[in-house]
C-alpha cells in the first residue's frame, strides 16, 4: 500500500447536475439512435427528456459553479489552436476540467443535440408536418451527432491513457486527481468546491 503522501489527492470536478445531464443524454441518444429509432412514441418521449436535460444544462452552464460554468472552459480560437498544436506535439497539459479540444467538442455536441431536438419537435407540429427540409435536418444532425459522439468517446479514452486518468469513471464519481505541476485548473477560483 502506498504511503499516504504518495496517494494522489482527489477533488470534485463534476457536480451531480453535470453528471446526471451527461448520462441522461448518453442514454437517451443511444436509445433513440438504436432500439427506439422506429418506436415513434418512445422515441419522442426520450427526445423530449433529452431536450429538457439540455435546457437545464444550458442554464446551469451560465449560473452553475466551477467546472460546470461555460465561462470556465469554452475556449477562444487562440487557446483552442494552441492546445491542438501542443496535443499534436504530445506536450499538451492536463486540464482538471475540459481541455480546449474537449470543450470545443462539448460545444459541438450541445449544438447538435439542440438541432436534433428542435427539428424533432418541429416534425410534430402541424406547420412542419411532412416538410422535407425539417426531416432532413433531423436525420443529418442525428448522423453528425453519431460521428461526434464517436470522436468524443475516442478523445476521452485517448486523454485517459495519455494522462493516466479514467475520465469515464470521473464522470460517474465526479472526482479527478487534483491539479499538480503543470496541470491547469480552469475553474474560477471562488467557485471551486
Amino acid at each position: 500500500m502506498p504511503a499516504p503522501d504518495l496517494v494522489p489527492r482527489q477533488v470534485r470536478v463534476w457536480d451531480l447536475l453535470v453528471r446526471l445531464f451527461h448520462w441522461t443524454v448518453a442514454g437517451g441518444v443511444i436509445a433513440n439512435l438504436t432500439f427506439l429509432r422506429e418506436a415513434k412514441s418512445s422515441h419522442i418521449t426520450v427526445g423530449y427528456i433529452v431536450l429538457a436535460a439540455l435546457a437545464v444544462r444550458l442554464v446551469w452552464g451560465l449560473v452553475g459553479r466551477g467546472h460546470a460554468r461555460f465561462a470556465s472552459f469554452v475556449p477562444g480560437p487562440g487557446r483552442f489552436f494552441g492546445y491542438v498544436g501542443a496535443m499534436l506535439g504530445r506536450r499538451e497539459p492536463r486540464y482538471l476540467g475540459h481541455n480546449p479540444a474537449g470543450a470545443a467538442m462539448i460545444v459541438l455536441l450541445l449544438v447538435l443535440l439542440m438541432m436534433v431536438g428542435i427539428s424533432g419537435w418541429m416534425m410534430g407540429l402541424d406547420a412542419f408536418w411532412g416538410v422535407s427540409w425539417v426531416e432532413e435536418l433531423h436525420e443529418t444532425a442525428a448522423n453528425v451527432l453519431i460521428g461526434a459522439v464517436i470522436l468524443h468517446v475516442i478523445g476521452a479514452i485517448a486523454e485517459s491513457v495519455r494522462h493516466h486518468e479514467n475520465l469515464p469513471l470521473a464522470m460517474i464519481t465526479g472526482y479527478k486527481r487534483a491539479a499538480t505541476g503543470t496541470d491547469i485548473d480552469n475553474a474560477p477560483a471562488p467557485s471551486r468546491g
